[in-house]
C-alpha cells in the first residue's frame, strides 16, 4: 500500500524515509518487549529483581520498627495505644508479630503473600485509626507501606525467594504422580 503511494507520488522520498524509520522503530520496540529489557536480562528476571528490592527495602525498614517494639516490649506495653479495643498489650503483641516476624518472612521470601496480610492490616490501622484525624503527612508513611505490601500480595515474591524454590521443588515431587 505504501509502496503504491510512493509510486503514485503521494509520498515523497523524505516522507517515505521518515515512515520507514518509524516502522523500523515500532518493529524494534515490539521485538524488544518480548526479549530483553536491560543488560541482556529477560523482562521476568528484571521484574523479579525489582520485587526482591521491594521486599528487602520494605521488610528491612519495617523490621527496625518491629525490633524497637520487641526489645522494649515492657516499656511500650504501658503506653501503646489500643486502637481497636483489644487492650494495649495485645495490640502491641500483634503489631510486633506483623512488624518483626512477618518482615523477616518478607525478607527471605517465605510465605510472602500471607506475611504481607498482617502488615497490611497493621498499616491500615495505623493510617486510618491511629492517625485518622491527623494531617496527611502523619499517615503518609503508613500508606506507602500499605500499598507496597498490597502490591506484594498481588505480585508474589518473584524468582529470588524461598517461595519460588519451594514451588519448584513441589512441582518436581508432584510431577511423576500426575
Amino acid at each position: 500500500m505504501f509502496c503504491e503511494c510512493r509510486k503514485s507520488g503521494f509520498l515523497n522520498n523524505s516522507d517515505f524515509m521518515l515512515f520507514s524509520l518509524y516502522k523500523f522503530i515500532i518493529k524494534m520496540n515490539m521485538e524488544s518487549a518480548h526479549k530483553s529489557s536491560c543488560c541482556g536480562l529477560g523482562n521476568d528476571t528484571l521484574v523479579s529483581v525489582g520485587l526482591v528490592l521491594l521486599r528487602l527495602a520494605a521488610g528491612g525498614f519495617m523490621l527496625t520498627h518491629g525490633w524497637q517494639k520487641l526489645s522494649n516490649f515492657e516499656t511500650f506495653s504501658a503506653m501503646f495505644p489500643d486502637p481497636v479495643g483489644l487492650g494495649s498489650g495485645l495490640s502491641l503483641g500483634l503489631i510486633v508479630f506483623a512488624e518483626f516476624f512477618c518482615s523477616i518472612l518478607l525478607l527471605v521470601g517465605l510465605f510472602t503473600r500471607l506475611a504481607a496480610i498482617p502488615l497490611i492490616i497493621g498499616m491500615a490501622v495505623a493510617a486510618f485509626v491511629v492517625h485518622g484525624a491527623d494531617p496527611f503527612a502523619a499517615k503518609e508513611l503508613s500508606l506507602i507501606y500499605l500499598f507496597i505490601y498490597a502490591a506484594l500480595v498481588f505480585t508474589g515474591p518473584g524468582k529470588f525467594s524461598i517461595d519460588y524454590l519451594l514451588r519448584n521443588v513441589y512441582a518436581k515431587i508432584r510431577a511423576p504422580f500426575v
